[in-house]
């Protein structure tokens, strides 16, 4: 009896270990396809700006080769939440930051300059083979039980007194957070990407409910009839659309490589913490494994950290002249109504380029007795723009 339930244990181990490897690589491999989805669309927008193409992006061959592999990038990600536990895909996203910084040097042809050679390229090599190191760590580390989602446990789970304590705590915290953005106009990154959090932490549990449950109805065990598959669903559904409308918010006050450091660490540590407490996944696991899996969390963080660390910083606006070429009156473009030009032919102050060998171009001969001079300063404006005004 003792040798046939060491052979039970024995194959259970060994279809855990498999079905954790099929979730791992369908993570990574879905996480690279979507990097290289964006870096095609991205690739497609400069073409079009560039060649000054007047047809729009989503009738080019280019941007939706990219929308397609994104479909089944996501796709892939969305089954290895099936295979795999919570707490070993959610860190995966790190491959998506990597693929993002090889494919942004190599594919879009990103430049930098020779004196800013060394701080930008070895931080961000060195911040991918951190990345990597992570990764092996936390993916060898990670928890490797994993039990069939079907409606009976997924109810179990969610009745359990420890997700509910999980939960009060979210709702109350996600509350506060929520109130001091909106009612006090604290609009401080931490604060938006910690709402993104709260509410990834309810969609990764979602997402790996329903598609545990959609995999074990194609395998024969139909699970869509449970009306607990269409409430995780509409969760699933609900919390995505809210994510995406703050992370909206925050793109436009910050910049995109901050938020994506900062919403990778807070993502995974709540996801990793989601995991721990509705699927219980670190309840067969030593305390060296566990120590070890943070470990490689902790790496990763500081490998995405010096990744994006490099990546150019948006500039600020900074207010600049340009002579109207029909009026000849120079006009001030300020509070962000207009974009610092670059020289594109046209006779303009502040641009970032040395145009001395260009001849300036012509003024267009001004009618002196349409002229009328300010007493203050003398400068001669025409009375037109002085009725106007």
């Amino acid at each position: 009896m003792e040798g046939v339930s060491f052979t039970q244990t024995d194959r259970d181990r060994e279809s855990s270990y498999t079905e954790n490897l099929i979730g791992t690589l369908l993570a990574i491999f879905g996480n690279l396809l979507i990097s290289i989805s964006v870096s095609i669309q991205k690739r497609s927008h400069v073409v079009l700006a560039g060649t000054k193409d007047p047809r729009h992006f989503y009738r080019t061959k280019t941007w939706w080769s990219g929308f397609l592999l994104m479909l089944v990038g996501e796709g892939m990600l969305f089954v290895s939440y099936a295979f795999a536990p919570l707490s070993l895909i959610a860190p995966l996203s790190a491959v998506s930051v990597i693929a993002s910084c090889i494919l942004g040097f190599l594919f879009l042809r990103e430049k930098w300059k020779p004196k800013e050679f060394l701080k930008r390229y070895i931080l961000s090599f060195l911040g991918c083979a951190l990345t990597i190191g992570g990764t092996y760590l936390f993916v060898t580390f990670g928890p490797n039980s994993h039990e069939k989602l079907n409606a009976e446990n997924i109810v179990k789970h969610l009745i359990g007194w420890p997700f509910l304590l999980y939960l009060l705590l979210e709702i109350i915290t996600f509350c506060l957070v929520l109130y001091f953005y909106k009612q006090r106009s604290a609009n401080y990154l931490v604060l938006i990407l910690l709402l993104v959090a709260l509410l990834g932490s309810v969609t990764v549990i979602t997402v790996k409910a329903v598609s545990g449950m959609v995999v074990l109805s194609i395998q024969g065990s139909l699970q869509l009839s449970y009306p607990i598959f269409y409430v995780m669903f509409v969760c699933m559904v609900a919390t995505i659309v809210f994510q995406a409308s703050f992370l909206a918010q925050a793109s436009h006050l910050y910049d995109s490589s901050l938020i994506a450091c900062i919403n990778y660490i807070f993502s995974t540590v709540f996801a990793v913490a989601a995991g721990a407490i509705f699927y219980l996944e670190f309840n067969h696991e030593d305390v060296l494994h566990i120590c070890m899996f943070l470990l490689g969390c902790a790496v990763c963080f500081l490998g995405v950290f010096l990744i994006t660390k490099s990546k150019k910083k948006a500039k600020a606006f900074e207010p600049y002249v340009t002579m109207d070429m029909v009026k000849g009156i120079p006009t001030i473009h300020e509070k962000g109504l207009a974009v610092q030009p670059d020289y594109n032919g046209s006779f303009s102050y502040g641009a970032l380029v040395n145009n001395d060998s260009v001849a300036p171009a012509a003024l267009p001969p001004v009618n002196h007795e349409n002229l009328a001079v300010t007493p203050s300063h003398g400068h001669p404006y025409q009375t037109t723009e002085l009725k106007k005004d």
